[in-house]
């Protein structure tokens, strides 16, 4: 065996060595094909998320079914007066505040009044000295009576001449006139009185009937007088309200005048109690037009008396084509007709879900209110629903309408 010479041995570079290093790229090159290839067929076999529209779930009122028109106004009081006295003085007195229940007849306030009332005391004892003379003409006139009666017999005895006959019945006519001056000087004196009494009576300020006070326009010290003509005088002591006669004065189009008449039902709302409607009923059609708004006024009586309802108060009026009763005073949950889908002969609605994907749930399909249906099931106010559903499915994903 011969010996191996180590130098003669050499690398080889070329063909046959570079040959590996092709087939590894192409190896890679394979597995990135097939990697975008799985890729590609998992995102073809995926389902892909359903663009959809949305709608809430609502509360409405029974009564939008029977709603024929819509109104604005306010609360206002029937009956609702200033309440003054007919003559003038300075307060001295006063008995009530605002939001006070007062009855007919009760003194609300005082003005000065001792001047009147002295005038009262003599006029009252003007009448008594009056009185006191009334029995003395009566006397005269007994005496006098009896007097003629005498001398009526003597003259027809011929014991008397007729001068004396004549005497007798001039004194007779003189009592009987004195007894009338003394009865008309009685009446005077007591109409001077009662004169007086009313005055008295004008500085007691009376309730002129039931009804709460909404404002106090003059204090203790005031001025008042009928006209409120004087510096700083005062017209009123106070305003007061009849709340058993509130009512809302709505203006109506003349337009849809004819589809109003009195005694027809209406709903109240009051946009300080949103969520509360109050039965109403129209009370007068007030048969003038506002040339500058082509309105009517028409007054609405509430039906439903509340403590919270107060005098200028904004308010809403439906006119309803026939009345609601005790069950439809509540509201109830509705929805727009187009998400309610048939599946198998049911009704039912895909709530979107906080996954984003739909979730069908079975209703039952009520009345028509106006541009909604009524509902009953497993749902809330706001909840939010697929609009026209289709062919969707329970589970399915959801995209959005507008949503990235």
């Amino acid at each position: 065996m011969k010996d191996l010479d180590l130098d003669k041995l050499r690398l080889n570079r070329s063909g046959s060595a570079k040959l590996p290093a092709r087939r590894g790229w192409r190896l890679r090159a394979w597995h990135w094909m097939a990697g975008a290839f799985v890729l590609a067929l998992t995102f073809w076999l995926m389902p892909s998320a359903a663009e959809v529209q949305t709608t809430q779930v609502v509360s409405a009122w029974p009564s939008q079914q029977y709603q024929l028109l819509n109104a604005t106004g306010y609360v206002v009081a029937q009956r609702k007066a200033s309440v003054s006295s007919k003559g003038t003085g300075r307060v001295e007195w006063l008995g009530v505040n605002e939001g006070d229940h007062v009855t007919e007849g009760t003194v609300v306030a005082r003005l000065e009044s001792h001047d009147v009332e002295a005038s009262y005391r003599a006029a009252v004892a003007n009448a008594a000295v009056a009185a006191s003379a009334l029995p003395s003409a009566q006397n005269e006139v007994d005496d006098a009576q009896r007097n003629l009666d005498r001398s009526s017999i003597l003259f027809a005895q011929h014991l008397i001449p007729l001068l004396n006959l004549q005497d007798a019945q001039s004194r007779m006519a003189r009592a009987r006139a004195s007894q009338i001056s003394a009865r008309a000087s009685l009446d005077a004196a007591q109409a001077n009185a009662d004169v007086a009494r009313s005055n008295v009576e004008y500085t007691r300020i009376r309730a002129p009937f039931d009804g709460v006070v909404i404002s106090r326009s003059a204090n203790v010290g005031d001025i008042v007088t009928p006209l409120s003509s004087a510096a700083d005088a005062k017209g009123a002591v106070l305003v007061m309200a009849d709340m058993s006669t509130l009512e809302v004065d709505a203006d109506v189009s003349e337009s849809a005048l004819a589809s109003i008449k009195v005694g027809q039902p209406c709903e109240i709302v009051l946009d300080a109690f949103p969520d509360k409607r109050f039965r109403g009923e129209v009370a007068i059609v007030v048969p003038t037009v506002h040339r500058a708004s082509a309105t009517v006024t028409t007054k609405v009586r509430i039906l439903d008396p509340d403590a919270n309802i107060l005098p200028d108060m904004s308010a809403r009026v439906a006119f309803l084509s026939q009345a609601v009763d005790a069950t439809q005073q509540h509201p109830v949950l509705a929805l727009s007709p187009d998400a309610i889908a048939q599946r198998d002969g049911a009704s039912v609605v895909y709530l979107v879900g906080s996954d984003g994907r739909a979730h069908q749930t079975a209703v039952n399909a009520g009345a028509l209110l106006g541009g909604v249906r009524e509902v009953s099931g497993k749902l809330a106010a706001g909840d939010t629903l697929v609009l026209n559903p289709g062919k969707l499915r329970d589970g399915e994903a959801l995209k959005l309408a507008g949503a990235h």
